[in-house]
């Protein structure tokens, strides 16, 4: 299939500029003021007024359904095949959370090719919030050496549900990913769901002052409550990763106070879409429940521009370049130029979604669906 976009708005060179992309199967071949060709069954699509920005990616994504707190009732459905695009997310990592029991690593795996198999880019970490970590091939690095979607592994700190690991098997874990990585030509990381508790990040500071273990493979999430030891861990050259929650302001900011004072380019979003956001007195007694939602990214992308004044480059960073080059992915992913995936998200010009294509694939136009996706309506 080869695609041509029309008229559309590009950052470029420093500045929005009216722009051609021509796409080649999967590929984008050409981004320029303009671009005239000829070719059977080429598909053109007008984007006048409209602007060219790069698909999400999130980082942090129950695939399978989060939850489980309060009772098997409480158990939050899959994440539906179409609820990535529609969002505007094209590149996503799967991963478990608190319940490793009665979801499983396999079912995981199963679920991030099957989108993979419609078009979505689709990653997963072994493991889940307890330890010894629940694996596929029951050990963590062959996980991530032999299972091609698989690029590192997820454990719970700092939290009254997780396994309260000493620091040593802390470290065993994460260099098992690490040493993963290395053999397999893959990140290897070891993503942390930080809860609230009293340690906070104490411990991967611990590590990354007292052992050889790059920063760079230590990836701590849900830090929006955490602020100045994610600033900190920014300055020490660490990826520093905030959860979108439901109320998309309060999200907006903090993420644009981080983007002022962390460490340029070191800080990421993601949605938690699909976990379970249990809520918790001070008795750690769970007294309500809800969900994480993946078009909060946007809803948060659209928020820093429309409440906390970003520009729209600077506002999709933590999700589009940021977070590319976080997963190593760079610049096949999280950006618009010649040889990067085809992964392209046009917005109108109140910034609602109007297409989404998915390497190269059309998978939303004008707010519809172009695909069928199985078992949805």
């Amino acid at each position: 299939m080869i695609t041509l976009i029309k008229n559309a708005s590009v950052f470029r060179d420093g500045g929005w500029k009216d722009s051609d992309i021509l796409i080649a199967g999967e590929v984008i071949e050409a981004v320029a003021d303009s671009i005239e060709c000829s070719f059977p069954f080429l598909h053109t699509v007008d984007a006048e007024g409209m602007r060219c920005i790069p698909g999400y990616i999130d980082q942090h994504v129950h695939i399978t359904g989060g939850g489980g707190e309060g009772g098997f009732r409480n158990q939050v459905p899959p994440l539906p095949l179409s609820a990535p695009v529609r969002a505007g997310v094209t590149t996503l990592v799967g991963l478990l959370g608190t319940d490793g029991t009665t979801r499983s690593v396999e079912s995981l795996a199963a679920r991030a090719k099957a989108f993979n198999e419609i078009g979505i880019t689709a990653f997963f970490l072994t493991g889940a919030y307890e330890f010894p970590s629940p694996t596929v091939t029951g050990s963590v690095k062959k996980d991530i050496v032999m299972l091609q979607e698989c690029i590192g592994v997820k454990i719970a700190i700092s939290d009254h549900r997780s396994m309260n690991m000493q620091k040593s098997d802390l470290v065993w874990l994460i260099s098992q990913a690490r040493q993963a990585g290395i053999l397999s030509g893959k990140i290897g990381i070891t993503h942390f769901h930080t809860g609230s508790g009293k340690a906070q990040l104490d411990m991967l500071f611990d590590i990354v002052e007292t052992t050889d273990i790059p920063i760079s493979n230590l990836r701590p999430t849900h830090l929006g409550g955490k602020f100045d030891a994610a600033m900190r861990w920014t300055k020490l050259g660490g990826y520093a990763d905030f959860t979108c929650g439901n109320e998309h302001s309060n999200t907006a900011g903090i993420v644009s106070r981080a983007l002022e004072q962390g460490e340029k380019g070191m800080v990421t979003m993601s949605t938690d879409g699909n976990g379970s956001f249990p809520i918790w007195n001070e008795k750690k007694e769970m007294i309500g429940i809800g969900a994480g939602k993946i078009d909060n990214l946007h809803g948060v992308v659209k928020s820093l521009v429309k409440d906390k004044g970003l520009s729209l480059e600077d506002a999709i960073k933590p999700c589009t370049e940021n977070a590319a080059k976080a997963l190593a992915l760079y610049p096949k992913k999280g950006c618009i130029a010649p040889g990067s995936d085809a992964d392209i998200t046009i917005l109108n010009d109140d910034l609602s979604i109007d297409s989404v294509f998915a390497r190269g694939k059309l998978m939303v136009r004008h707010g519809e669906l172009q695909f069928r996706a199985p078992f949805e309506n």
